[in-house]
């Protein structure tokens, strides 16, 4: 991007290098509303004209694609921002600089993978169950023992995949939670 200089001797993008709000909407696919609420994160920045309207350097494109990107594989916006505030404000990040990001969510990517692999065991012994019961299910309800533990769906949050659900006394009707069908 070709830069001119203010004034003040700051460097500032050439007019022909600025988008509108409305043009950086239609490139990025994002509406108008998401380009301000990122730009009110830090996520991207805009220059003002003398009128007050915003303008973009194209170089917002390849940022908005960064966070799109990181949103895509899990992370939250300010996950984005923090890696954003890692790399230069210049168009185009060196090889090097991508790799260093890249690997800082290397082991975020690989805890999310994980806590899938615990759900997926975990809903597959749940189905398996066949109860399909709110109100008797030991893996959803439990007597509401899980309360103790605190808000939230506390079976899937908290167990292993190996130890399942809370045992339920074999006198329990039905036996669900079990794992296996009281058929």
């Amino acid at each position: 991007m070709t830069a001119t200089t203010d004034g003040a001797g700051t460097a500032r993008p050439r007019t022909g290098d600025l988008l509108t709000i409305g043009r950086l909407a239609a490139r990025s696919g994002l509406a108008p509303s998401a380009l301000r609420y990122y730009e009110s994160l830090g996520l991207i920045h805009a220059t003002r004209t003398t009128g007050g309207q915003r303008r973009y350097p194209r170089g917002t494109l390849r940022r908005i694609a960064f966070v799109r990107a990181a949103q895509r594989v899990g992370l939250s916006l300010d996950e984005a921002r923090v890696a954003l505030d890692r790399l230069p404000e210049r168009p185009a990040p060196s090889g090097t600089e991508w790799d260093a990001v890249a690997a800082s969510w290397q082991s975020r990517i690989d805890e999310q993978i994980a806590e899938l692999e615990r759900l997926k065991a975990k809903l597959t012994g749940c189905i398996g169950c066949g109860c399909l019961s709110l109100t008797r299910c030991a893996l959803y309800n439990a007597d509401d023992r899980a309360a103790e533990a605190g808000p939230g769906a506390r079976y899937l949050l908290t167990r292993g995949p190996d130890t399942g659900p809370e045992p339920v006394p074999a006198d329990a009707p039905g036996g669900c939670g079990t794992g296996r069908s009281a058929r």
